[in-house]
């Protein structure tokens, strides 16, 4: 059966509408959508050009897409173009509908607005139309426009074409209802999509600003570790961009794609959620004795309060032995009280020294703090009493830091529960690794780590990558209560050691100093006093 050519044009144009809307479903970048859209129409209907308009929230129409063929225009979209026509006021000053201008008119009464020719048509204002012909020697004569509706009957938006072209004579015609039904059919697509995008976009910008929100939630918790979970992603994202860019050593044929490296980064800034649970007096734990505060001052005042009872003790034996006729050598006496006097002073610095936790206890001092413990004094009672509790010997004997091992133990589950909130979550399919990588900051290459205790094999190179991020911007933080900031030469010193002792990944670490990501993090993060000069020839472990 032979096909009439108007009925062949007819399945052509429907075809081509077909493939533009399964084109509109698949495109994710808005400008190109845009483009799609406002292109597709100036195709199905030849049209010598357009304009796509989008309705904003402060009520007016923004150009998004201005394009004309035989003027050679192209504004907006992917071009790089920027538009720099003033937005099309939807309602005038005194609050009513602007009906003289076509698109406005279109978005108010929701229809469609089909004129043959602007320079006869009566009920609309075209002296701008006029006044662009006139300077670009151009001649506007037949305009579609069509209203944009998404599926709550919103107006989104504006799709307006310019002079139809006749396919045989070339001459400017007008738009055939057949046009402006596959326009409409168009724009509902076009609607339908943009919607989408935007609901997407706005779940999106919404998960992204709850993630960022628990961050800085976790920051603001403790006035110690604010800005660690804003530091972590930026590190994490500088040491991937140079893993899949490198073109040498072990990482040359790794790479991410752009839904991996945005895994990634949505785990870098979750990489420390559990901390929500962690108790304020644990994570802000900065001396041994803290607890609500800072039980040295007590300790400080028990040495003062025994030097004066064993002065007092001293004097009173020497006013008995005056009393009962024996010699009182004043000198002697002078000398026995400054000497008792600085005993208790050595050992309340010591003390004092101790409860800093900044160096790791050796056996002699470990002893020495269960002599102090055995002092006595007499309390406000007036009851002889050990000078220190136990638990106060137990916090000063920590050997290492300022945490007992309980407190530890609180402190690294913070990890689980990270792992647990994350698995916990309904990820989508590009998502499902964030538990994985947030996860496992604190293993070690060796499978010593926690809590897992993974080995290197069984860790991917982007959760190896964020463990390394942790720990560098850990050692160079100066809001730690515990110790002071480091500088780039003791942290990479630190690091390298960290690299021959199998705790961290040898190839990340190499190209860590080798694309120097340390010193880009300093210049961004980094007191200058912490910015010393780095050779990196002395870094342990590293290699060229």
């Amino acid at each position: 059966m032979l096909i009439s050519p108007n009925k062949s044009n007819l399945l052509n144009q429907l075809d081509r509408l077909n493939s533009i809307g399964v084109a509109l479903s698949a495109e994710h970048d808005n400008n190109r959508l845009l483009e799609i859209i406002l292109l597709g129409a100036i195709e199905l209907t030849n049209a010598d050009g357009g304009t796509l308009y989008s309705v904003t929230e402060e009520g007016t129409l923004k150009f998004e897409i201005v394009r004309n063929l035989s003027l050679n225009i192209a504004m907006g979209g992917t071009t790089g173009k920027p538009i720099t026509f003033a937005p099309l006021p939807i309602y005038l000053a005194d609050g009513n509908p602007n009906t003289n201008m076509v698109a406005a008119y279109s978005v108010v009464n929701a229809v469609t607005v089909n004129i043959a020719d602007a320079y006869v048509a009566e009920g609309f204002d075209f002296s701008g139309t006029h006044k662009f012909d006139e300077k670009m020697g151009y001649h506007s004569s037949s305009f579609l426009t069509v209203p944009m509706k998404n599926y709550e009957n919103e107006m989104i938006g504006v799709l307006q074409l310019i002079n139809a072209i006749d396919p045989d004579s070339k001459q400017i015609t007008i738009f055939s209802e057949s046009h402006q039904r596959l326009v409409e059919s168009l724009a509902s697509q076009a609607a339908m999509a943009l919607t989408n995008h935007q609901l997407i976009h706005g779940l999106k910008h919404l998960f992204e600003s709850f993630i960022k929100l628990i961050a800085d939630a976790i920051d603001e918790k403790s006035p110690y570790t604010g800005g660690h979970c804003q530091r972590v992603p930026e590190l994490t994202m500088m040491l991937a961009d140079a893993a899949i860019n490198t073109d040498i050593g072990p990482l040359k044929d790794f790479s991410m794609t752009e839904k991996e490296v945005y895994e990634l980064k949505i785990a870098a800034w979750l990489h420390d959620c559990g901390k929500v649970t962690t108790p304020e007096y644990v994570m802000d734990k900065s001396t041994k004795l803290e607890t609500i505060f800072d039980r040295i001052h007590l300790i400080d005042h028990r040495f003062d309060l025994m030097a004066t009872q064993r002065e007092n003790t001293y004097l009173r034996k020497t006013v008995l032995m005056d009393r009962s006729g024996e010699m009182v050598n004043i000198k002697q006496i002078n000398h026995d009280i400054t000497v008792i006097k600085k005993q208790l002073d050595d050992d309340k610095n010591f003390i004092r020294k101790v409860n800093f936790g900044s160096e790791s206890m050796q056996p002699a001092d470990l002893n020495r703090i269960k002599e102090i413990a055995k002092y006595e004094y007499l309390n406000d009672s007036g009851h002889t009493v050990k000078f220190l509790s136990e638990n106060e010997v137990y916090n000063l004997m920590i050997e290492r830091g300022t945490l007992t091992p309980e407190e530890r133990m609180v402190i690294n589950n913070h990890i689980v529960v990270t792992i647990n909130m994350l698995e916990a979550l309904p990820y989508p399919k590009d998502l499902r690794r964030v538990p994985e990588y947030a996860g496992g900051h604190h293993e070690r290459m060796d499978g010593k780590g926690y809590p897992k205790g993974l080995t290197r094999d069984q860790m991917s190179i982007p959760a190896r990558i964020m463990g390394i991020a942790d720990i560098f911007e850990a050692l160079t933080s100066k809001d730690r209560p515990y110790k002071k900031a480091k500088t780039l030469s003791e942290t990479l010193t630190i690091l390298g050691k960290m690299k021959l002792d199998n705790h961290i990944d040898p190839d990340i670490f190499d190209l860590f100093i080798r694309e120097k990501i340390y010193l880009k993090y300093a210049e961004k993060f980094l007191e200058p006093q912490q910015v010393d000069e780095i050779d990196e020839k002395n870094i342990p472990g590293y290699q060229i």
